[in-house]
Formats: C-alpha cells, structure tokens, sequence
C-alpha cells in the first residue's frame, strides 16, 4: 500500500509526486466530451486561435483531476475514509497541449476525528506546474484518512 495513515503525516512534510504528464489533445477532448463541455476555447482551434491565447486552453477539469490524481498514490491510495472536500481552487495560469505539467502536495493541517475515533482529518495544498513551472491548479484538500491499525 503505497498511501500514508493519518498518524504518519505531520505539517510541513511536502510531496513532489513522480508522476509528471504531458497533456494531449485527445485529453482535453476526451474531458470536455465525457463533461458535456461545448466551451469552443477547449474544441475549436480555429474559435480559440482568435483569442488572447491564439490556441485552445485545456479544460481546467482535466488539470483539476490530473493534479489530483497523481497525488493519490502517495497521500490516500488504501488509507482514505472519504474526501471531505476541495476549497480555494484556482488556475492562475491556463494549460495549454503539449504543456507537461508536474505536482506537489504539502499537508497544511491535522486533526483526530470527532466521529471514529479510528481516523484523522488532514488538509493539505496541493500545486501543479508547468515545464516552465508557472503554477497552473491549486487548491486545498480535505480528507478522511485511517489511522495505523493497532
């Protein structure tokens, strides 16, 4: 099992997650088909070329869930009760295809549950870069993790 329990995390460990990924188009298609996304900046390279961007952005949920994903292996994967919730996601700089994008996770905040007392609360920032590591996604992240079984 590769995820930590909630009593191995302390505040201030950071993770740089060794999955990297170049996005595709067949990616950002893929996300914006599956979603139900008509946006023309994410489909329509001759709509997007006549924007500020002069090319189509990546769907920010593809972004979103990559960033997240990759960090699962080395946060949750077979520790995780549930995730509590995400906040403060913000995309400060737009993906584009061909960007390979890389993550990194800092646990910001730890807590006993008040309800099992066989888990923890943790919180933690998560940050994804560019090759040219402009930060592209973050957000905090709120989950539900088990603790060390006795």
């Amino acid at each position: 099992m590769a995820g930590r329990y909630f009593d191995e995390w302390q505040v201030g460990d950071r993770i740089a997650h060794a999955i990297t990924r170049t996005v595709t188009e067949a990616d950002n298609l893929l996300i914006s088909t599956l979603t139900h996304n008509p946006q023309p900046m994410h489909i329509d390279r001759e709509y997007a070329a006549k924007s500020e961007f002069g090319q189509p952005i990546v769907n920010s949920i593809f972004t979103f869930g990559l960033m997240i994903g990759v960090s699962v292996e080395d946060t949750t994967l077979g520790t995780l009760v549930a995730n509590l919730g995400y906040d403060q996601l913000k995309f400060p700089a737009p993906v584009f295809i061909g960007d390979t994008l890389r993550s990194e996770t800092e646990c910001l905040s730890l807590r006993d549950s008040k309800s099992r007392p066989t888990a923890g609360i943790v919180t933690w920032a998560h940050r994804s870069f560019n090759q040219r590591d402009e930060l592209v996604c973050e957000c905090t992240r709120t989950a539900m993790l088990l603790k060390t079984p006795s």
